[in-house]
């Protein structure tokens, strides 16, 4: 009994933070809420029977602890964004309760995708249709307490940022015992996943969020993975021009649904021309190996990606890519901090900082 009153202490806690929409303390905002894959995961499946993990040594060799199930050597994107709004780093859906949930919880799962089927390849992982049931299960936990006018109100002024589709190209359209390259060509298959995408985000608008930041797809055609295939050991044109669909989709999306959902704001981070700019410009971040992973073996240090106890490379800060598919936490906090406070060129209509300081109303 002693252990469920301090659990809805917490709660109530947790919700006069959320209540607080004049920004009381430093935070920029009540709370953040992820979805999204591997870019973001922080350890959802590290419980899993999955082959997608990163909780074993040299994953988080720069982060404070140790390795967590952050595919990186320290900071994903997400972590630097939660401390640019002047928030804690934001918990893993599996290992969050009571006041661990005070800030927002992390749903993102590595292998997962838009779509059910995709990342099967890696056994178990949490599609995007399950992670908006585990924020549903964080909802009902705290409505049960509070009501639902106040936590619609509270959830109203949260940012939830969402990172969904690569593991659809990488790990389905492009894999060879997937069926889906001989159903749709490019151009169908982005179709395909946008409409799939528009409405798993308008349920959890449905669930109450108002503020949403929508992160494409980069320049996936030039990962380790891909360079490894290339016989030129150049980017991949195929995969770029590939993928270029889904994220004119998306913008396309985020329009109508900015126009159809009442109350809505959503804003689109354009990774891939942020990644264009920081291989092409890599020179002005101090980067200087823009064409193998830190960890690695292979082509590339791409065809096998970072293995448990393997040595990474000791100049962490001068890589853009930590294994074959992730980038280290050096680019992680160099996109970061463009989606909080860049100019529309690369995050739009709003940034990160601007969406935050919104002051909407729960619709």
């Amino acid at each position: 009994m002693a252990k469920f009153r301090l659990f809805l202490c917490s709660l109530l806690v947790f919700f006069m933070v959320l209540s607080s929409v004049s920004g009381q303390g430093s935070a920029k905002v009540p709370a953040m809420f992820i979805f999204g894959d591997s870019l973001i995961d922080n350890g959802n499946n590290n419980n899993l029977p999955s082959f997608a993990k990163a909780n074993y040594f040299p994953y988080g060799i720069d982060f404070d602890g140790g390795p967590t199930g952050r595919f990186s050597n320290g900071y994903t994107m997400v972590d630097e964004i939660a401390e640019l709004l002047g928030l804690p780093l934001i918990p893993s859906f599996s290992q969050a309760s009571g006041e661990q949930m005070l800030h927002g919880v992390n749903y993102a799962s590595a292998a997962a995708g838009i779509l059910d089927a995709t990342g099967g390849n890696f056994m178990s992982r949490i599609p995007f249709d399950q992670q908006i049931s585990n924020f549903q299960t964080t909802l009902d936990q705290i409505t049960t307490n509070l009501g639902a006018d106040d936590v619609a109100r509270a959830i109203g002024q949260c940012i939830f940022f969402v990172g969904m589709g690569s593991n659809d190209y990488l790990n389905n359209y492009l894999m060879p015992n997937f069926p889906t390259r001989n159903q749709y060509n490019g151009q169908q298959f982005a179709d395909l996943l946008v409409t799939q995408y528009s409405q798993q985000l308008t349920k959890i608008y449905n669930l109450g969020a108002r503020k949403f930041v929508i992160a494409g797809l980069g320049l996936m055609g030039c990962i380790p993975s891909i360079l490894a295939q290339n016989p030129a050991g150049r980017c991949s044109d195929e995969v770029n021009q590939l993928v270029a669909p889904f994220n004119a989709n998306v913008k396309t999306m985020i329009n109508q649904l900015s126009t159809n959902l009442p109350g809505s704001k959503f804003t689109y981070v354009d990774i891939a021309s942020m990644f264009e700019d920081v291989l092409t410009n890599s020179g002005t971040y101090g980067l200087t190996v823009t064409n193998r992973g830190c960890c690695g073996i292979g082509r590339n240090r791409g065809q096998i990606t970072c293995l448990p106890y393997q040595t990474p490379c000791p100049n962490r800060e001068q890589y853009v890519f930590w294994d074959a598919f992730h980038p280290t936490e050096k680019v992680n906090v160099i996109m970061a901090r463009k989606a909080f406070s860049g100019d529309q060129s690369q995050i739009y209509p709003l940034n990160i900082e601007q969406l935050a300081s919104l002051d909407n109303d729960a619709n």
